[in-house]
């Protein structure tokens, strides 16, 4: 594994860093109220961009699929989100910022729908409300908010794969239309799964097992993976990941109690390796395995 490491730039805290699609560019968010882009190519990187138009310290960004250009999300404790479009010559312009009443709150997470559903931001909110943003087939956007969501504060979301568990690698025909679903996490020590049907947005699960603030949830990739997977991460210091049965329901496993509050969970690109980050500063993978114990394959 090769391990690169440089100067970001930033004139204070980094809180986010992202890849894009293809791995070639990094962007950076900070407590500098900037969001910086760079080229990485092996170990070397070159800054190209700093974007500014937060008012306060920006928390995560989230690039788009690259089917709609070089798309970039940004979301901030100034209640914003603020998307980003690169014109010609790396030149950065803002395509839409959302309005002052959509949020009442810092804006903790943001994550882009998978490219199947079209163009559409999904952003989890400390006012405990979730609100997606899509780009219409006009040239507008649109905003709407999940009916409910965390009665304290809503603090990650992550959408699922748009095919069902396991279809890339089945002989059987997928079910039609791609699957719109997602889920968020809460200051109300509750994982919540959310689908789209005919009557819109409805909360389907509500996922216990943590007794703390959840501070991140991912939704595996269905590459490979016989059924639908949650890893989540709590303040409690606890990660659980959760598993749909057949029938309806979540199983809960424990992969481990890190005994300090844990920030992010992400899941590689085939969904069998799980990465963790630790109030330790330590970050760790871990894989399940054929027994159903999860294991630590780093040190």
């Amino acid at each position: 594994m090769t391990l690169a490491n440089f100067e970001s730039g930033h004139q204070d805290m980094v809180h986010d860093a992202q890849l894009d699609y293809y791995g070639r560019r990094l962007a950076t968010c900070s407590s500098d109220r900037t969001v910086k882009v760079f080229d990485i190519v092996g170990d070397h990187h070159t800054h190209l961009a700093d974007l500014r138009g937060h008012e306060g310290p920006v928390w995560q960004v989230s690039w788009g699929h690259p089917k709609f250009g070089s798309i970039l999300a940004s979301c901030s404790f100034d209640h914003r989100v603020i998307v980003w479009k690169e014109a010609q010559g790396n030149q950065w312009q803002q395509a839409y910022i959302t309005p002052g009443n959509l949020h009442t709150a810092s804006v903790n997470s943001i994550c882009w729908a998978p490219y199947e559903l079209g163009l559409i931001l999904a952003c989890a909110s400390s006012d405990g409300t979730v609100s997606l943003i899509e780009y219409k087939a006009d040239g507008t956007w649109e905003t709407t908010k999940l009916p409910g969501g965390h009665s304290v504060g809503c603090t990650a979301v992550s959408w699922a794969p748009s095919t069902a568990p396991g279809a890339l690698v089945s002989s059987k025909q997928p079910a039609a239309g791609p699957v719109k679903r997602l889920v968020t996490s809460g200051c109300d020590n509750l994982i919540k799964v959310w689908r789209y049907g005919e009557l819109g947005w409805t909360e389907e699960e509500a996922l216990s097992g943590h007794n703390d603030w959840v501070r991140d949830v991912a939704w595996a990739p269905s590459l490979g993976l016989p059924k639908n997977t949650i890893a989540s991460a709590g303040q409690d210091g606890q990660v659980f990941v959760f598993s749909e049965r057949a029938g309806g329901g979540w199983d809960r496993k424990l992969v481990h109690d890190f005994k300090v509050p844990v920030w992010r969970v992400s899941w590689s690109t085939t969904g069998s390796i799980l990465a963790v980050s630790d109030g330790n500063n330590a970050v760790t993978l871990w894989k399940e395995s054929t027994d159903g114990v999860w294991q630590q394959i780093t040190q």
